[in-house]
């Protein structure tokens, strides 16, 4: 069946060649999607006929947000660490310890119903791709069955076993991340695409994160590194060196790092709500789109650092805090997220792209911005269908 959703005040498909600038706007615009994917974008007066139609009143329509950095499998809660932070204790990642030990004493259909609720939190908020990572279970078993829940609902899995050194390592984590390159690896690899690894201090230096990437890529898996979040570090350069999709965070960046993003396919990946939740320093992203790095903004949604699973919110931030304007915004959490995922299906609104829309309740994608916690996801199409 085909759909024409017509009545659009304003259309964002990310594709300059559809419209208007980065953004490809269109006005009094129309879109049609056949099945899974968008057939045909243009002017209202122009669009063909089809089977069913639905007309949005002059709102706006977007892609569907590309969320390309979530922890999402996970038990147990830290509520009280966010309120300790709130009255002024540093964020350190020795809380993660503590969901980890949550998870793995959780059952599989609680880690389950957890990850199905959030996804379903996302998919309101408009949502519409998600990366799943692991990271919250530390040995061989706990980490295949996170990767393994993940792969049912997720468009993406990472696994991330290097997360923080599991606690029976304490003392040898030169044995943890041969561990990890190893036996966990093989466990895992079936269910991901991806490879991540904490590059950090409390985490893994450069040389251990070196063997964990390489153990993965050479299983299969692309990188991927939390990088620089905490303080300046060799995060960033390593994964450029290692050709990742995206150094996440990019908090703390000096000159040589920022010039190593902008000249590599290496994205940079901005999450705001971390900053938001941690009260540290936002990441500096006119810097980098000044000097030509492609940003992507996500909610690194996770129960320690940044409970946040609204896109929305990271926009606003991006904008008032990040030096962002609300374009550039819209596009880091749609077309910027597909970049970060190596996706070219989603996170545009163009002929071929997969039927990912959410309308907004709202005339233009500046609302975004304009009204900062206000629900207005109207109403969202994944893979066509209307949730």
């Amino acid at each position: 069946m085909s759909l024409l959703i017509t009545g659009i005040g304003e259309l964002v498909t990310n594709d300059p060649g559809v419209g208007e600038g980065p953004l490809g706007l269109l006005r009094d615009a129309a879109l049609v999607l056949d099945g899974d994917r968008v057939a045909w974008a243009g002017p209202a007066a122009a669009a063909p006929a089809c089977d069913e139609s639905h007309d949005v009143a002059g709102r706006a329509v977007l892609p569907g947000f590309v969320d390309s950095h979530a922890h999402l499998v996970f038990a147990g809660d830290r509520s009280a660490e966010f309120a300790a932070r709130m009255r002024g204790e540093p964020y350190a990642a020795g809380g993660i310890r503590s969901t980890v030990a949550a998870t793995r004493a959780a059952g599989d259909e609680e880690l389950r119903a957890r990850l199905h609720r959030l996804v379903d939190e996302m998919a309101r908020q408009g949502t519409t791709t998600v990366e799943c990572k692991s990271g919250y279970g530390l040995t061989v078993a706990d980490e295949a069955r996170s990767v393994r829940i993940a792969a049912e609902v997720a468009d993406e899995v990472t696994f991330l076993g290097a997360h923080v050194v599991a606690p029976e390592y304490a003392h040898d984590p030169a044995a943890y991340v041969k561990l990890v390159g190893t036996a966990m690896l093989a466990a895992c690899a079936p269910y991901a695409r991806w490879i991540d690894v904490f590059c950090e201090r409390g985490a893994f230096d450069a040389d251990q994160a070196r063997e964990v990437l390489a153990a993965g890529a050479a299983a299969g898996l692309v990188p991927r590194v939390h990088a620089n979040q905490l303080g300046p570090g060799p995060g960033v350069r390593l994964a450029v060196e290692l050709g990742a999709a995206s150094a996440d965070h990019c908090t703390y960046l000096d000159d040589g790092d920022v010039a190593a993003l902008a000249g590599s396919s290496t994205v940079a990946t901005l999450l705001p709500g971390v900053e938001f939740s941690t009260h540290r320093p936002y990441p500096d992203a006119r810097r980098l789109l000044d000097a030509g790095v492609t940003v992507a903004l996500a909610s690194d949604c996770n129960p320690g650092s940044c409970y946040t699973s609204s896109m929305p919110f990271c926009v606003a931030l991006a904008v008032r805090e990040m030096g962002m304007t609300p374009g550039e915004a819209v596009w880091a959490a749609t077309a910027g997220g597909a970049r970060a995922l190596r996706r070219t299906d989603v996170g545009r609104l163009s002929p071929g792209a997969r039927a990912d829309v959410q309308v907004l309740d709202a005339p233009s994608h500046l609302y975004l911005a304009y009204r900062p916690g206000v629900p207005l996801t109207a109403a969202v199409w994944r893979a066509g269908r209307r949730r």
